[in-house]
């Protein structure tokens, strides 16, 4: 909304600037846009008067906190002086609205922040704080009173929550206005448009919209949003802290192919690795099967050779005994007899046990077994599991509304997590669903124990994709961790079902790489 108290800004005619300005490859899903939307308000001011309400004028606004709604000064400004005005804030999603009160009020940088009476709340918005660099794309953000008349909206029709009008654009740098720090940029705004936010690719406010350029005849309309250094060092001085970001907006689909490239990348170094496993596994048994046959054959010869030693004595004692009995030595020649039959006994004892050809399987599973108490590795399984420290790699992810903060649990090889939230497995990942039921986000986790990823895909739906997504999360009893199959089947099926309720790709894709801890 145009007001009176910038009537010096909107005198000023801009040049044309369009020669400085350089579009760069738009990253911004519709989803991103769509998420900043939701923090997104109309604030109207409405005349109380006979018991009835009257609209009055009416700008936008954006929630920095869930009961907290930032919008310029000028869009309030009359409400200082007129007591029968009130402000309302009108969300864009939902069926209720709300009153509010001024709480800050700085006409030096044409900022305002408003209180939500009781407990209303409004999902907030990120604020970048981050350099904006020349030529980025940005989207204007909020309700032009032009795009009303032209619907035709009644009173009715404004004070019911609608969702705002969207506009692209780019940025200009270096050129900022004298009094505080603007950016100039070319997302087309209106009156009406006052108060609402001007954010990046990724859906993060850098700046509020304030006032514009005057159009002379033919030339381009510029605009000035109030920059996010401005914001911070207002909320601060209101004693209000936010969420903010300073992170580089990616494009989900770049940071997918790339994730794509590396895993393909890390199997291909995986079955390498188990291929020369393999092959080290077969040379192995080989030089088993080299040894078994080695002993079996040893063991062989040396029956054979003691059997026909034995045969030979065999003989000899039978001729002693012949000669013995000859020399009427009767008890000799017994004793030789005996001794002789004693020595073939002994030789078919040792030719029967001779070990045959099939006793080398059997010396190949005792010379593995000796080998493995030996140097017994550490299993792949036994290093997976156990406490874990993962860090967020800041490079392979994109950002929008969390804070980059390390992620500490405890795996199980079950896929059970800090020893009560169980997981599913898909492949060679474990994922779950979260659908809280008080934040306006869905976060599908999941963790890769072969490559120790763990992954935060984060989606920001609106109230209505919310509620499709508490229903299917509450179809499923999927509490505590467990083993059997028809649980882990019903997680599935929670995910899967909430899966269907959510866009095609996430606001917010997190990849943490982990480590085993004491």
């Amino acid at each position: 909304m145009v007001h009176s108290t910038f009537k010096t800004y909107i005198l000023v005619s801009l040049i044309a600037l369009s020669f400085i300005i350089f579009p760069k490859a738009a990253y911004a899903d519709p989803s991103d846009i769509s998420a900043a939307s939701r923090s997104v308000v109309r604030v109207a001011l409405i005349n109380v008067k006979d018991g009835k309400n009257e609209l009055v004028s009416h700008g936008s606004g954006v929630a920095i906190a869930g009961d907290k709604i930032l919008t310029n000064a000028h869009v309030v400004e009359e409400l200082r002086y007129d007591p029968n005005l009130r402000i309302g804030i009108i969300p864009s999603e939902g069926a209720t609205n709300y009153a509010a009160t001024i709480i800050a009020y700085s006409p030096k940088n044409d900022l305002a922040l408003l209180q939500i009476s009781g407990k209303g709340r409004i999902t907030a918005a990120n604020l970048f704080i981050g350099p904006v660099a020349d030529g980025s794309d940005v989207f204007a953000i909020g309700y032009p009173g032009t795009v009303d008349i032209a619907q035709g909206l009644s009173l009715a029709d404004m004070i019911r929550p609608t969702p705002p009008v969207k506009t692209k654009g780019n940025t200009s740098a270096g050129r900022s206005a004298k009094d505080f720090n603007t950016l100039l940029h070319t997302a087309p705004i209106g009156g009406g448009n006052s108060g609402g936010p001007l954010v990046d690719s990724c859906g993060r406010i850098i700046g509020i919209n304030s006032f514009g350029s005057l159009s002379n005849g033919n030339d381009a309309e510029f605009f000035f949003a109030i920059a996010a250094s401005e914001i911070s060092k207002f909320l601060r001085q209101a004693n209000v802290t936010v969420e903010t970001s300073n992170s580089i907006c990616r494009s989900v689909a770049e940071l997918t192919r790339e994730e794509n490239a590396r895993a393909e990348k890390a199997n291909r170094k995986i079955e390498a690795q188990q291929r020369a496993e393999q092959e080290a596994q077969d040379d192995k048994l080989e030089e088993y099967r080299r040894i078994a046959t080695y002993q079996v054959m040893e063991a062989r010869d040396n029956r054979t050779a003691l059997t026909f030693l034995l045969l030979f004595i065999t003989l000899g004692l039978g001729g002693v005994s012949y000669i013995m009995f000859d020399r009427q030595n009767i008890v000799a020649a017994k004793l030789l007899v005996g001794g002789s039959i004693l020595a073939v006994i002994i030789a078919a004892l040792s030719f029967a046990s001779m070990p045959n050809f099939n006793a080398i399987e059997d010396i190949i599973i005792s010379l593995k077994a000796d080998d493995e108490k030996k140097d017994k590795p550490i299993s792949s399984d036994t290093l997976r599991a156990g406490k874990k420290i993962c860090v967020l790699n800041k490079s392979r992810s994109r950002i929008t509304v969390s804070k980059p903060v390390d992620v500490a649990f405890e795996w199980s090889d079950s896929g059970c997590v800090n020893g009560r939230t169980q997981y599913n497995p898909n492949a060679e990942k474990w994922s779950r669903s979260f659908v809280p039921s008080v934040d306006n986000q869905i976060s599908v986790v999941s963790f890769d124990p072969r490559s120790s990823i763990y992954r935060v895909e984060r989606y920001l739906p609106s109230l209505k994709a919310m509620g499709n997504a508490r229903k299917a999360r509450n179809q499923y009893n999927v509490r505590g961790c467990t083993t059997d199959t028809a649980a882990l089947e019903r997680i599935g099926n929670m995910n899967d079902a909430i899966a269907s309720v959510l866009p095609k790709a996430p606001n917010e894709l997190l990849i943490y790489e982990c480590k085993n801890v004491k």
